[in-house]
């Protein structure tokens, strides 16, 4: 049988995405590319543990890059993380096309957001792209509702409010950078906070320790 993506190799590989035997070339080259995988394709599950072997994280290219949020910002707020990763991973079952760029795009504009909040400014900049922008309007719900159970109890000021999620979002931004592949089909941040829930928590309603560091 010859591989139906290059048309000139052996299919020796079955493709739980496509559902028929590729070769392991295609299958290495086209996954998470032009292949939308399924979070438990064995080969998938393989090359992430590869990969994590020898990621090193570059911070020049990591989003505020001057800034170096402790871990505390997460361990602080673990039910807001909680709710967080709940929110994204409703929203991509919602949405199935959703990646990792997509969360990592509308984290990034939150922190900004909550970047200019903290000075007093009140700015916000949201994302252009639908799913983007559906999933940044979902997370700024649950921070605002956050911030209403915590208010007077955790925090003293609407200013130390802002500037505590504006620390906990760029801490959250850089670690979705850090679990990134550059594949444009990526989602191994969202299997990592998957990982949190019990399986079939997050099926799809459309189709098919606490701070993790990659």
């Amino acid at each position: 049988m010859i591989c139906p993506i290059c048309q000139k190799r052996k299919a020796k590989r079955h493709c739980p995405a496509k559902s028929e035997m590729i070769c392991a070339i295609c299958c290495g080259t086209e996954r998470e590319v032009t292949i939308d995988c399924p979070s438990d394709c064995p080969h998938l599950v393989a090359s992430r543990q590869h990969y994590d072997s020898r990621r090193v994280v570059d911070w020049e290219k990591m989003p505020f890059a001057d800034q170096r949020i402790p871990e505390s910002a997460l361990e602080v707020h673990q039910q807001l993380f909680m709710e967080f990763s709940y929110g994204v991973l409703e929203c991509a079952s919602e949405n199935p096309s959703l990646v990792d760029s997509d969360v990592q795009a509308a984290l990034q504009a939150l922190a900004e957001t909550y970047q200019t909040l903290a000075t007093g400014i009140v700015y916000e900049k949201v994302p252009d792209h639908r799913l983007q922008r559906e999933l940044y309007d979902r997370l700024r719900k649950i921070i605002e509702e956050y911030q209403k159970k915590t208010d007077g109890r955790l925090i003293a000021s609407p200013h130390a409010r802002n500037s505590e999620m504006r620390d906990f979002l760029i801490l959250l931004t850089q670690l979705a950078a850090g679990w990134a592949n550059g594949r444009p089909k990526g989602r191994a941040f969202m299997d990592m906070l998957r990982s949190q829930f019990k399986p079939g928590t997050f099926a799809s309603k459309v189709g098919s320790s606490l701070i993790v560091t990659p």
